[in-house]
């Protein structure tokens, strides 16, 4: 008996029908999501695959017709889902404090929900759903979490701060002049050009490990505001190449992108560094 049977058999034995019922909802639950994320990884490999077989060849491995091998390879969710996650998405957003009335509390800027409103859009397109939460001030924030998306500056949270640290190719820093993006490989600088009066900033895109050691969370931020957006609208329209690139492997990249500032919708991004991929990651 497989573990899978073993576990139905579990719940089936529960002698309270609430608890049965609650038990079997469970593992429905479990096992669809289960389904859908096997099926994902089936796709992929099939076409890893077909770049090497034949779908004859492919066919006969599997035990089954060259046809279901075309079928396949067109069923499941798409590869690159997995560079978000499965089930539901969490987007945590970097909250203010707004002193400035009776009863003050954390605030999300509209560049942070225009992000989230990015993402959330490109998982309901791939079966995913999402829903965000704010991170309180002074920005503590459970990092040890699966699908797990953050987007809030090491201003506002010394959480962030410290898992920065473990970018050993790019960096946020401050001077007399402002905050900016350094590139320690290169010693190149990186001010938004923002600060020049252009409607342009840039983004710093990353997959960062979580302090527990059991995985990895996106990772989200700017020089200013508009950075934020950016670096999520250039994760959501360039899903399918970033993930071959880097699969789920930690890196992490800086971004360019263009608003309009009356609305301050993203209009373009794209990449002003290559995506770096740190040794053993």
């Amino acid at each position: 008996m497989n573990r899978y049977m073993q576990d139905v058999d579990a719940v089936a034995a529960i002698e309270d029908p609430m608890k049965r019922a609650a038990g079997a909802h469970t593992l429905v639950t479990d096992f669809s999501a289960a389904v859908n994320e096997a099926s994902r990884v089936r796709r992929e490999s099939l076409e890893e695959l077909v770049g090497q077989y034949t779908h004859a060849a492919i066919a006969e491995h599997l035990n089954i017709t060259r046809a279901r091998v075309g079928q396949l390879l067109k069923s499941g969710p798409r590869p690159e889902r997995a560079m978000l996650g499965y089930g539901e998405l969490t987007v945590a957003l970097g909250g203010k404090s707004e002193g400035d009335k009776e009863k003050p509390g954390p605030v999300v800027s509209t560049d942070d929900l225009g992000g989230y409103q990015l993402v959330s859009d490109t998982a309901r397109e791939l079966g995913l759903s999402a829903r965000y939460e704010v991170v309180q001030p002074p920005g503590m924030i459970d990092l040890n979490r699966d699908n797990l998306i953050v987007a809030c500056g090491p201003r506002l949270s010394p959480l962030i701060a410290q898992v920065l640290h473990a970018d050993r190719r790019f960096q946020f820093a401050k001077d007399q002049d402002g905050w900016h993006l350094i590139d320690r490989e290169t010693d190149t600088i990186h001010r938004s050009p923002m600060d020049s009066g252009e409607n342009r900033d840039y983004g710093y895109l990353a997959r960062l490990p979580r302090f527990d050691g059991g995985g990895t969370f996106l990772y989200a931020a700017g020089v200013h505001a508009p950075g934020v957006s950016g670096a999520l609208h250039y994760l959501t329209n360039n899903l399918a190449e970033l993930y071959n690139q880097v699969k789920l492997k930690r890196f992490s990249m800086l971004v360019s992108c263009e608003f309009d500032p009356d609305t301050r919708r993203i209009q373009t991004s794209e990449a002003l560094t290559p995506a770096h991929v740190p040794e053993h990651a």
